[in-house]
């Protein structure tokens, strides 16, 4: 059962508290997992039909929108449109961010599905992120990213572009997981598999709406090992 993170019907709107692994409509071939979507298990779970306000991607855990009517699915997709919705999300990249980034680089499509910065004299699409640090370890940082605007991907390459890529990215980085035994422990244990990136928060001050959804927990182990490290 997903964790509902405001209260049912709250301005026609519903957030969960998507774990990660789970695809928020059902995949393309290839991308199909076990068990429900987000729609379809928050669908069967309040016995209605709900719509789906924006996506984030499988692997990211953390706040998503859905809406409960077709009415409010428009005001709601035209916030995000319009630029009127707030996000927060939070990240482990590797290495040591020591400031505020202002990250306005362009992006475009490239190949297999992945964005890239648009080199210097090709048409990108406007693309901005606030990104601070929030924590510091010995080789990796939690930071706290805003997008002001709503690429796909865009977090990630604009971290990579910066020399800050996501601790582990399947796409845009290292692949391997981080094992027990790479975080000071001694075991095989799989301490982080995913993409460490967690939608915090989402505002739409047009709608008075606003939900938070505490830290997953895998980045919450993750966070203890490299705390312990010297």
């Amino acid at each position: 059962m997903l964790s509902l993170l405001t209260p049912v019907g709250a301005k026609g709107l519903i957030a969960v508290d998507k774990p990660p692994g789970m695809l928020v409509i059902p995949g393309s071939v290839g991308e199909q997992i076990d068990g429900d979507c987000v729609r379809d298990a928050v669908a069967k779970q309040l016995g209605r039909p709900v719509f789906v306000v924006h996506r984030i991607d499988r692997d990211t855990s953390g706040v998503l929108l859905l809406a409960l009517d077709a009415e409010t699915t428009r005001k709601a997709s035209m916030a995000f449109e319009q630029g009127q919705v707030k996000k927060r999300y939070l990240a482990l990249v590797q290495g040591v961010v020591r400031g505020p980034l202002d990250i306005n680089l362009p992006l475009m499509e490239g190949r297999r599905r992945k964005m890239k910065v648009a080199p210097a004299g090709l048409d990108g699409k406007p693309s901005r992120t606030l990104v601070r640090p929030i924590e510091t370890f010995k080789k990796a940082t939690l930071v706290e990213c805003e997008p002001l605007t709503g690429r796909q991907h865009q977090i990630r390459v604009h971290l990579m572009a910066k020399g800050h890529p996501l601790l582990v990215d399947h796409q845009y980085g290292r692949r391997q997981p981080f094992l027990d035994k790479d975080l000071g422990g001694q075991g095989d244990a799989v301490v982080l598999g995913r993409t460490p990136l967690h939608a915090a928060s989402i505002e739409l001050e047009a709608l008075g709406f606003r939900a938070e959804a505490p830290l997953a927990a895998d980045l919450v182990a993750t966070m203890e090992r490299l705390r312990t490290l010297a």
